[in-house]
């Protein structure tokens, strides 16, 4: 079992950055893949980044290419994702998620994910 909790949500302005943290515990996180995704209310739950823990590019949804960073921290077990130039359009609960034993092809597919974290709210008002 993987347990994942999520901080760093809040509410920020339009433009500014938010950093989020998913730190894993009950395994470690090198045989996985870990996504995060983003879902509002009647949507939904979308793809935002994800990676495979071990050897793995990140790779990004195109609405938050070039605005979002996602990365690791192994002694830590903990991933973030870093968001820059927020926009309204960005208000959502974020969740981080763990696959196990992943293939390329599948971590940004929602329904690959194993375990689920509680989800962090992120507000961006204009």
């Amino acid at each position: 079992q993987v347990q994942l909790v999520e901080s760093g949500g809040g509410l920020v302005q339009a433009g500014d950055s938010l950093k989020l943290s998913c730190t894993a515990s009950g395994r470690t996180l090198s045989n996985f893949a870990v996504g995060w995704f983003r879902q509002t209310p009647g949507k939904e739950r979308e793809f935002v980044s994800g990676m495979k823990w071990r050897g793995g590019a990140a790779i990004y949804a195109d609405s938050v290419k070039g605005r979002f960073t996602m990365s690791r921290d192994n002694a830590k077990n903990t991933a973030y994702l870093l968001m820059n130039s927020l926009k309204p359009e960005d208000t959502a609960v974020y969740y981080c998620a763990a696959q196990a034993n992943p293939i390329t092809s599948t971590v940004a597919t929602r329904s690959r994910y194993d375990y689920w974290g509680q989800g962090t709210q992120v507000t961006v008002s204009s």
